[in-house]
This record gives C-alpha cells, sequence and structure tokens, in this order.
C-alpha cells in the first residue's frame, strides 16, 4: 500500500507518499479499505517530532479515517468484509489501508458519505467524552468554546445546541463568527477585538460560562477560571498558548470549581472502546436527524497531505480539512 511516511521531522514538505508493507488485522482488528482521512493538529506536531504515536499504534499520522472493511481479524464479531465504517485511530489514518481495533469502529452515518464521515471521529469522540462524560454540560447551561470555528469547535457548537445549551465563541474573524452562528451559536466573541471573560459575563448576567471547552492551555489558564461561573468545569484539550501556566487555586476553591486536561489518542482501549460506545448511542442518532453534520471545509488529495498541513498552519480554514485516497 501507499503511506504518508515522515523520513526526517520538519515541515509540512516532510511528509512523504510512499510504498510500504500492508497492515495485517490482529486478534480483535479489522483491515479497512481507507476512503478518506482527515487533518489534526496533533498530526502537524507528529510531522514536527513533537507528538510520537502511541505503544503499538502505526507510525503514520492520521487519527481518523473512513473506509471499508476488507479483512475480520481473530476473534471479531458484529461487522462484516464490505461494511463502510469510519474509525477512531491511535495513528495509521494517512494511508490506503490501516487495521483498526473493532472497539474503535463506527458505522458510517445515515446520510453521509464516506468522505464526510472520515471528518467525525476525532471531533466527535473529543467534544462527547470532554464536554459531556466529564464536565456533565446540561440542558440550559452556558458552555464557552475557543476556537469555534475548528473540527472540535464546529462539532461542539452543534452537539451543544442539540440539548439545549447556551453555546459562546471565541475566533479570529468576523468569516469565522458568521459560520459559528450559523452552527447555532449564541454569543460570537472576536478574541483578537474583545476580552472573552468580559462578553462572557456580559452574556451571562455576570454569573460566567458553566463549561469551557479550552485548547490553548496556559496562554488562558488564568482567563478562563475567571470566566468560569460557580460549579464551572474547564475542559483543557489543547496547548497551543503553552504547557505551564499559573492556577489561581483560591479562585477554584471560591468557585467550586474543576480543571480537567486530556488527550484522546494515548487512552487505553477499554477507554477508546467506552467513548466510541457512547458517540455512537448519543451522537450518530442526531446526525441521522439532520441536527449535527461535519463541517468540511476542504477536500484534498492525501499523496498531497503537505498543503493539507500548510492550509492547518495558515489557520484559514473553517471545519475540517479531509484527505482522500488517489
Amino acid at each position: 500500500m501507499y503511506a504518508i511516511t515522515i523520513p526526517e521531522f520538519g515541515g509540512p514538505d516532510a511528509l512523504v507518499w510512499t510504498e510500504v508493507p500492508d497492515p495485517v488485522p490482529g486478534e480483535g482488528e479489522v483491515l479497512v479499505d481507507v476512503v478518506a482521512s482527515a487533518v489534526n493538529r496533533a498530526d502537524l506536531l507528529q510531522r514536527q517530532g513533537f507528538y510520537s504515536p502511541p505503544p503499538g499504534a502505526p507510525e503514520y499520522p492520521g487519527l481518523e479515517a473512513a473506509g471499508r472493511i476488507s479483512a475480520l481479524g481473530p476473534g471479531v464479531s458484529g461487522w462484516a468484509v464490505g461494511d463502510e465504517v469510519c474509525a477512531l485511530l491511535g495513528g495509521g489514518g494517512y494511508a490506503e489501508k490501516v487495521a483498526v481495533p473493532a472497539g474503535q469502529l463506527l458505522p458510517v452515518p445515515a446520510g453521509l458519505d464516506l468522505r464526510q464521515a472520515a471528518a467525525l471521529p476525532e471531533v466527535a469522540c473529543t467534544v462527547w467524552s470532554n464536554v459531556f462524560m466529564i464536565s456533565h454540560l446540561r440542558p440550559g447551561e452556558t458552555l464557552l468554546v475557543h476556537g469555534g470555528s475548528s473540527g472540535i469547535g464546529t462539532m461542539a457548537i452543534q452537539l451543544a445546541k442539540a440539548v439545549g445549551a447556551k453555546v459562546a465563541v471565541t475566533a479570529g474573524t468576523k468569516e469565522k463568527l458568521d459560520a459559528c452562528a450559523e452552527l447555532g451559536a449564541d454569543v460570537l466573541i472576536n478574541y483578537r477585538e474583545q476580552d472573552f471573560v468580559a462578553e462572557i459575563r456580559r452574556a451571562t448576567d455576570g454569573a460566567g460560562a458553566d463549561v469551557i471547552l479550552d485548547n490553548m492551555g496556559a496562554k488562558y489558564l488564568g482567563r478562563n477560571v475567571d470566566a468560569l461561573a460557580v460549579n464551572g468545569r474547564l475542559a483543557v484539550i489543547g496547548l497551543q498558548g503553552g504547557g505551564k501556566g499559573e492556577l489561581d487555586l483560591g479562585k477554584l476553591l471560591t468557585k467550586r470549581a474543576a480543571v480537567t486536561a486530556t488527550s484522546l489518542r494515548a487512552r487505553p482501549a477499554e477507554e477508546k472502546t467506552a467513548i466510541t460506545a457512547a458517540v455512537r448511542e448519543h451522537v450518530w442518532p442526531l446526525i441521522a436527524a439532520g441536527h449535527v453534520r461535519p463541517v468540511v471545509d476542504r477536500e484534498l488529495p492525501m499523496s498531497d497531505a503537505a498543503a493539507a498541513h500548510r492550509v492547518l498552519e495558515e489557520s484559514g480554514h473553517i471545519g475540517k480539512v479531509v484527505l482522500v485516497v488517489p
């Protein structure tokens, strides 16, 4: 098969489409002929040498993919050769084939094609696990999403609105904020021109956000705590603004607030299986009913993954960038 390899860490041109050995499905795995994958910021970090695959995962980048099952490994039940699926991966999505633990497979949601489905697993699992399974967002509460026009952000807006929450977002341009509004965001904050702490307080009559989904890390840590409501929950899922910050425990105590930080890629298989099952139960019906959809900025050939990485680095996109197998 062909796959994107990284012979040497570096810029987008470090990504090389080349022939590599076919994967073989092991115990409890299926082999998927990949039709499309999607790009995540973690892929950029891996290309630069800062985010190695977890033990046992393929060395190629790509945290999600969609395609058709071509073989079943020992011990797999409930799936058949020819099934159209999408999958949460520890790596290997930038390839023509990938071996996937059966517990991380999802059927393609009704009404979507494989290219659209490729944009779902990573964002759906990240948002559902952090906003709902950990932070327990409830109807009537307020969710603040940093980076509202990203793949994660566009999914978070839709899921929060689907359960009856109020959604505030930050983004850096009017175009991105307009896209968030079209998805249902109630409060639009241009972080280049406005103070999100002041804006979220204004929008909630001084109460603050009940849940904050944060991709910035250290840069926003103190201000996120300021923006939290009493009993608020801050879920950190990215470190684009640095990994070390100062946390005012006194404010957390006063607000009876909680801070969690999670990554999805390195979680044990049983945790990924549980998250995938929860997404299938709660998110897939919302997609089938038309309440939630993947937001795809553009499709590019997988062999030109370098161009896709440049798009993410320039940060002008809205939603996901999908890679299609040539």
